[in-house]
């Protein structure tokens, strides 16, 4: 039977519903279900199954990117290495946790520390190496976490395709701390391991921020320009003193290199879009204004190469709101990533 984009999605259809297997596919999503270093609510391990589910209720046809769906869109199966990983992890990163990071010299905190170390940097490869795989065969990849310390493995594998690289970063924090709680691959910090360990990463623009520490400011403040922050309160006085979102979204693309990956903290968004997500903060940026945000990238003529979406937590029992939200995120990432690359055509305005 032929293929319907108009018709509801059947019940073993992949993502958005749709036919096809990474192997056809010319976007290739790979889900990471993990969330060890969540410093305050986990629950982005189970993101991945819950957006593959929630993604089928999504119109295939989108009023500002055309049809994405045609060039094929698919999710890799899931990693049982990684669930198992992430139970391992997360029970030991609970310990230090409990003590806000503060080990005293305890030998078994200590080791329980090093273990979860290992297991993320395990994680970071397993990553890497699956999005390097999929490049090399020629796909667009996403990642789909998980928290937000997964995606360094392909920002990495990224970075080395396509030196000089920008990332835009979506977030509600900077994610510039060191080993935050002495986790290595924190959420906390992987922009600060990007910066830090990925010198093809040219620049690294930031929106939707703020909360952040002093010390994250001086590193932004020190960072002579390789780190640009729209923050949120900045991006609301413009907009309050009358300044057009069309401006200040023009204004974030051309901070950015020619190639661009996007890295989205679903808590960019308000989070009346993602009540349940790890760690919520009041303010940041309306679904239509991120959407405008990656519009303007590639308005400017920017190459959107590869994206994440991370930090979607699925509420309790039927409340698949988060969930329903961040597959519409990722169809706009797809999207946007399509329409930079002449492979789909938004409709005319």
């Amino acid at each position: 039977m032929a293929f319907d984009p108009n018709a509801a999605a059947p019940p073993d259809a992949g993502v958005f519903g749709l036919p096809h297997g990474p192997a056809d596919a010319l976007v290739v999503l790979i889900p990471v279900p993990f969330d060890a270093t969540t410093s305050y609510r986990k629950g982005a391990a189970d993101a991945p199954a819950a957006i593959l589910e929630a993604s089928k209720q999504v119109d295939l046809f989108d009023l500002e990117t055309g049809r994405p769906y045609e060039v094929g869109i698919a999710m890799v199966g899931p990693d049982g290495d990684l669930a198992r990983w992430n139970a391992e992890a997360r029970d030991l990163a609970q310990k230090i946790l409990d003590v806000g990071g503060e080990l005293g010299g305890d030998p078994v905190l200590e080791a329980a520390l090093a273990r979860v170390n290992e297991i993320s940097a395990r994680v970071d490869e397993r990553v890497y190496q699956g999005a390097r795989r999929w490049l090399e065969a020629g796909k667009i990849v996403g990642v789909v976490g998980g928290d937000h310390a997964i995606p360094f493995g392909t920002i990495r594998a990224h970075a080395e395709r396509w030196p000089g690289l920008g990332v835009l970063h979506f977030d509600a924090h900077a994610d510039l701390r060191d080993a935050y709680e002495g986790f290595a691959r924190s959420h906390a910090s992987i922009m600060h391991n990007v910066l830090a360990e990925l010198p093809e990463v040219q620049r690294l623009v930031q929106l939707g921020v703020r909360d952040l520490c002093e010390q994250e400011y001086a590193a932004i403040e020190g960072s002579g320009g390789r780190v640009r922050s729209f923050f949120d309160v900045d991006l609301a006085r413009a907009r309050r003193d009358g300044e057009p979102f069309s401006k200040l979204a023009a204004r974030i693309a051309e901070a950015l290199p020619e190639r661009v990956y996007v890295s989205f903290d679903i808590d960019a968004l308000d989070p009346a879009l993602c009540p349940h997500t790890g760690t919520p903060v009041p303010g940041g940026l309306s679904f239509h204004e991120a959407s405008a945000v990656l519009e303007a990238v590639v308005r400017s003529g920017r190459t959107i190469v590869g994206f994440d979406l991370n930090e979607v937590a699925p509420g309790d029992g039927d409340d698949d709101w988060d969930a329903n939200v961040g597959a519409r995120v990722l169809y706009k990432l797809v999207g946007w990533t399509l329409v930079s690359q002449g492979r789909s055509r938004p409709r005319r305005a």
